[in-house]
């Protein structure tokens, strides 16, 4: 039978949702965008709700740590855009919070991407994922890849929880699995999902080797491998004399956060910036740039995306 489709509008889609959920017994289907969601679809008994927003939220620009950059978004987190522009689109990096330590409001879900990566910065975060075992534990410094269509769920989290997370599209669907149950029977790790494998990096057991940046030494989690070039997330942290000499990189952008301390960065034609934890930075592909002044213990988390021509020629 097909299903009757009635478009509805709110001015809140976060509060209005528990009421459809709720009292009224529909099913949530599917929500877009993740980090501020303004369309959900839901079914009942052969009809189907699509709820959107009325009006879209204003764009702010604000100080870092300024509550009013953080919205509320999707199974209760809040989401901090760290790309403001994102990239015309292709691009979204997110800081996420999870305030209360417990259970997380969250269920089984998926996300039509072409990439996504979750970095622990702060707290703990029990998650579990289709045919990668038991749920397991996010530390600070540990990272997944979320390779695309991958059914999974955060089951719980201690107080003060960030994590960061960069996916493109920028805008993409999150659906409800409602019948897979997770952890999964079997256990398939080397399983590949549109190409690609779950990667879980673990901080504690990480080698750090000599970096690409003269000056620094880095860890690679092995994200560049599982997403076929798509792209590559390494933590760096300052050892030795700082370069004199700057770098670039040949993929679609570098984003950068700074996860502990301060340093300046120093772009070609660009007034330098001075970072401090919590900022981040784009560089777009081609330009030359280097780290100076950092301070003990400064560590980067960064991220090369590439798009899927230029991935396939660098593994030729």
């Amino acid at each position: 039978m097909t299903e009757a489709e009635v478009v509805l509008f709110c001015a809140d889609l976060n509060a209005t949702l528990p009421l459809f959920t709720g009292r009224l017994g529909f099913r949530l289907d599917s929500i877009f965008p993740a980090d501020d969601p303004s369309v959900a679809t839901l079914s009942r008994e052969g009809l189907r709700v699509r709820l959107e927003r009325g009006a879209a939220a204003p764009a702010r620009v604000t100080p870092t740590g300024d509550a009013g950059r953080w919205v509320q978004g999707r199974a209760g987190m809040r989401y901090r855009d760290l790309i403001p522009d994102r990239l015309g689109g292709r691009v979204i990096a997110s800081h996420i919070q999870i305030p209360d330590a417990g259970p997380v409001a969250d269920y089984v879900h998926f996300h039509e991407v072409r990439f996504q990566m979750i970095y622990c910065h702060r707290g703990w975060v029990r998650v579990v994922y289709e045919d990668q075992g038991p749920p397991f534990v996010l530390h600070p410094g540990d990272c997944v890849l979320q390779p695309p269509g991958i059914r999974h769920r955060v089951l719980e989290a201690g107080e003060g929880t960030e994590v960061l997370e960069v996916s493109s599209p920028a805008q993409h669907v999150t659906y409800v699995e409602h019948e897979m149950q997770l952890p999964t029977a079997t256990e398939r790790r080397e399983r590949l999902f549109g190409g690609q494998r779950f990667v879980r990096h673990e901080a504690a057991s990480a080698v750090w080797r000599p970096g690409r940046r003269a000056g620094f030494e880095s860890r690679d989690t092995g994200i560049g491998e599982a997403s076929s070039g798509l792209a590559e997330v390494h933590v760096l942290r300052r050892r030795g004399p700082e370069a004199t000499k700057g770098w670039s990189h040949d993929g679609e952008l570098l984003f950068v956060f700074v996860l502990s301390g301060g340093a300046t960065l120093q772009r070609a034609g660009r007034a330098e910036e001075r970072l401090v934890e919590g900022d981040s930075s784009v560089v777009p592909a081609g330009v030359e740039h280097a780290w100076t002044g950092c301070e003990e213990g400064v560590e980067l988390l960064e991220v090369v995306t590439r798009d899927r021509k230029t991935a396939a020629s660098a593994e030729l």
